[in-house]
């Protein structure tokens, strides 16, 4: 026993001097899905005061709990202190979620460890040298393949102080779980729901392409979007949108809010608290048309869209074609002109399919979605330049060049079906009157009725030609075929030259100097590649071979060219005089000042909206109006796609632009205009709005939407 007693004492003395048990994180709640405890940031308490504790989640591989909002399944984790009497607990500061997919569904929560921070009030009736005991029991649901719901009791007892006193060993915990939370948004936001889609849009300086490189909305309330539908986003200088997906029949808050996380160009994930005021449910906007009256507008809106100044190059290619009809059989005329229908209607039938599948995998599109692509843009430009080749000799589609009946013969019936593809291409820039009413229809309708009304607005504008096949006689009474016929088809070239030049205007205010080079360059390239199947055609023996493979390694470089422009950076947007940038908070701001303000929703590649800017909206009378009235006047360049401004145009029953709405001073809907100006009808419009901008809300003026 003597040789125990200094080991004894030397046991007693370490025992003395090893540091106190820690009492700030309770027993574990052990299962094979992980561990909770619950933990304080404190190592001593004040009375008084509040202390900082925390529900501590460490899930196995595979498992994972859940957000406030627990997304397409789940339930969000519930905790409530017992003791001691006298005590509250405050809410849990969420920090934010990751997205977890499972099959088709959605989840918002956390994988492998999560603290659920929270504060609790401390009595004030406590005495320093006493303890603190802390009891609280909590569930929560843990997922993998399956979902198990558990649960526990936990305990804490904590030295009571003159002061408190913080926990070293478990601050960062804490301080890690509240850089997760979401802090204040420094920006304002607003949002616009309507339907199956809609948009979050935040403006600041500190937003752009060179800062934010992903980003997803949390909403705080289920039910509001859909969870599995991508967001696509769209960046421009001070400005962020998030295009939003929403399930049928979802409700209407007055405010969208939740957590937006952002993930700069480093990497670094920042998120961000978001309440945005939604947009009022659009009073003014075309209301849906019964399928029969949708079919009758497709068929008008198509006929109408052969006068759309965006078709006028195709007007070309057509009248050629008509002359190489004079004086054929019946026959021919009638297969003709079946091929360019066909074309046209597979052309809509196919594009309306697209429509259809891009929405229902929750990306926002609209009628001449493609034209804010650049690289669609270069495609079709250089398309165009390569008819015009065509046109003016270059090379043939069959047979040698020059060759007057090339076409009209068995390589004739595929040039009339491409003539309606390209037809189709070019007509979507522009919206006639009667289209938009149909195409708004047409996309919140099943499946097979919106193939029908595209069809029926196919029917339509291929009605000219193909009325050429059930009254052939007609083509008798066009001058016979003669040498007049290669002039005029070389003359034809020069409309679609000016298509291709526009087309070039229009990628240089998409993609900027870098693009608009790439495109030229590619330019050179078709013109090349034009150039050296003239000659093989031309040519005999292995010049032949060696001018059709110049041809083709001149049209693939053109090609690898396009990556180029999906990458070109956008310029910065040019501001007109007089004119502000839409936002649906900036409308607002300016009715309750008192004054009215007229919205302009248009985009470089709408020959349609530039027509009506220059003609009407910058006329002496026009401007001097809006001049004497105070108007404010806004504009919305969809040019390059924009989620908020495409929800506005659906919002009205649009599916492309222009769209134009007047504002009544004061507060109130908007009044539509048609999409075809002119002066009278917007000093109409100014005239309503003066005399009474409550009864102008909800008009459509000019019965042509």
């Amino acid at each position: 026993m003597a040789r125990l007693l200094p080991v004894a004492l030397l046991a007693a003395l370490l025992a003395l001097l090893a540091p106190p048990a820690r009492a700030e994180e309770s027993a574990p709640i052990r299962s094979p899905q992980g561990t909770a405890t619950l933990v304080a940031a404190a190592a001593a308490v004040a009375p008084g005061e509040a202390v900082d504790l925390g529900l501590r989640l460490r899930l196995a591989p595979g498992w994972h709990g859940y957000w406030r909002n627990p997304g397409d399944a789940g339930a969000p984790p519930e905790i409530r202190l017992l003791a001691p009497a006298g005590a509250e607990a405050g809410p849990i500061r969420w920090p934010a979620p990751a997205r977890i997919p499972t099959g088709p569904l959605v989840s918002f929560g956390y994988e492998g460890e999560v603290l659920l921070p929270f504060r609790a009030s401390i009595p004030a009736d406590l005495a320093p040298g006493e303890r603190l005991t802390l009891e609280a029991e909590a569930n929560w649901l843990v997922c993998a393949e399956l979902c198990i719901p558990e649960e526990g009791r936990f305990r804490l007892s904590l030295p009571v102080e003159a002061s408190p006193r913080t926990d070293g060993r478990l601050a960062p915990l804490f301080a890690a779980a509240e850089a997760a939370a979401p802090r204040p948004s420094p920006w304002p936001a607003e949002a616009v729901l309507q339907g199956r889609g809609g948009s979050l849009t935040l403006t600041g300086e500190a937003l752009g392409p060179g800062s934010v490189k992903e980003a997803f909305f949390f909403p705080a309330e289920g039910g509001l979007l859909d969870n599995a539908a991508p967001q696509p986003l769209t960046l421009g200088p001070g400005r962020l949108t998030i295009a939003l997906g929403r399930p049928e029949g979802a409700p209407m808050p007055a405010s969208l809010e939740g957590v937006l996380v952002l993930t700069d160009a480093g990497g670094q994930r920042s998120a961000y608290a978001i309440a945005a005021p939604v947009g009022a449910a659009p009073a003014a906007g075309e209301a849906a048309l019964p399928l029969g009256r949708a079919l009758l507008s497709a068929f008008l809106g198509g006929l109408i869209l052969n006068l759309m100044p965006c078709v006028f190059p195709i007007l070309a290619m057509k009248a050629m074609a008509l002359a190489r009809l004079s004086g054929a059989a019946r026959a021919e005329v009638r297969a003709h002109a079946a091929s360019y229908t066909l074309g046209v209607l597979a052309s809509f039938l196919v594009l309306a399919g697209l429509l259809i599948g891009l929405r229902a995998a929750g990306i926002a599109a609209g009628w001449g979605f493609q034209f804010t692509a650049p690289v669609f843009v270069a495609a079709l430009a250089w398309l165009i330049l390569a008819v015009g080749l065509n046109l003016s000799g270059v090379y043939a589609i069959a047979g040698p060049a020059g060759a007057g009946a090339g076409l009209a013969a068995r390589g004739g019936h595929a040039g009339s079906f491409m003539t309606g593809v390209l037809a189709v291409l070019v007509a979507t820039p522009c919206t006639a009157p009667f289209m938009a009413a149909a195409v708004g229809t047409a996309l919140a309708l099943p499946a097979p009725q919106t193939l029908a009304v595209f069809a029926a607005l196919g029917l339509g504008l291929a009605a000219p030609y193909a009325l050429l096949g059930l009254v052939p006689g007609l083509a008798g009474r066009l001058p016979r075929p003669g040498a007049w016929m290669e002039r005029l088809r070389q003359g034809l070239a020069f409309p679609m030259y000016g298509a291709a030049a526009w087309l070039a205007w229009v990628l240089a205010q998409q993609a900027g100097p870098d693009g608009l080079a790439l495109l030229l360059a590619g330019a050179v390239l078709i013109g090349f590649a034009a150039w050296a199947l003239g000659a093989a055609q031309r040519g005999a023996g292995r010049g032949r071979w060696a001018g059709r493979a110049l041809a083709g390694a001149a049209a693939l470089a053109a090609l690898a060219l396009l990556p180029g422009l999906a990458a070109a950076p956008p310029p910065a947007a040019a501001a007109e005089a007089g004119a502000e940038p839409w936002s649906a908070g900036r409308v607002a701001a300016l009715q309750a000042e008192g004054r009215p303000v007229f919205v302009n929703l248009t985009a470089a590649w709408c020959i349609t909206c530039k027509v009506n800017e220059q003609l009407v909206l910058r006329s002496g009378p026009v401007q001097a109006a809006f001049a004497a009235r105070n108007l404010a006047y806004l504009k919305g360049d969809w040019t390059n796609g924009d989620a908020a401004i495409g929800a506005l145009l659906r919002a009205h029953g649009r599916e492309g632009v222009p769209l134009y709405l007047l504002y009544p001073a004061g507060g109130g809907a908007p009044a539509v205009l048609p999409q075809l100006l002119t002066e009278g009808v917007v000093l109409q419009a100014l005239d309503g709005a003066a005399q009474g901008g409550a009864a102008l809300g909800g008009m459509i003026l000019g019965g042509a939407g």
